[in-house]
């Protein structure tokens, strides 16, 4: 949560859990846990998720992930990523999936560009559920295209 305005309290985490049942059920995907194989460890999510804020390229489906430190460095969330993006244009049949994140957000960044997202300058955005001035406001924004489109 290096890269976020504030940690998930319990209620908040909730919220969240239901949010993310809620969008499997309206869109029939959303963010899956993530287990290491051989230990069954939980480390974190990824998958796929409508941004509930409005912006220049919304509406729009983005892929994310949020790992335990002690999974990072392992590349489990370019495997993870990468299974996201091929459910989303193989299976919920989606054109362009997005991403983002705060420009500081090196390893995240790093994901997008290995999972073959790309990111042009103009479209960067301020986030706006952050006040103006907020130091995790400005945002870059990667793109993907279905294959084919």
């Amino acid at each position: 949560m290096e890269h976020f305005p504030e940690l998930l309290g319990r209620r908040q985490s909730d919220e969240l859990v239901e949010r993310v049942e809620a969008g499997f059920a309206e869109h029939g995907f959303g963010l899956w846990a993530l287990e290491v194989r051989e230990t069954e460890e939980f480390i974190g999510f990824t998958g796929l998720a409508v941004p509930e804020f409005e912006a220049h390229f919304t509406p729009a489906v983005e892929v994310g992930w949020r790992l335990a430190r002690s999974a990072w460095g392992n590349g489990y969330a370019t495997e993870a990523a990468r299974a996201a993006l091929q459910f989303g244009f193989e299976e919920a049949g989606l054109s362009e999936i997005v991403s983002f994140a705060v420009p500081a957000n090196r390893r995240s960044r790093a994901v997008m560009e290995r999972i073959g997202m790309s990111r042009d300058p103009r479209d960067d955005f301020d986030h706006p559920g952050l006040l103006p001035g907020h130091p995790l406001r400005p945002h870059v924004l990667y793109r993907i295209a279905a294959p084919g489109e």
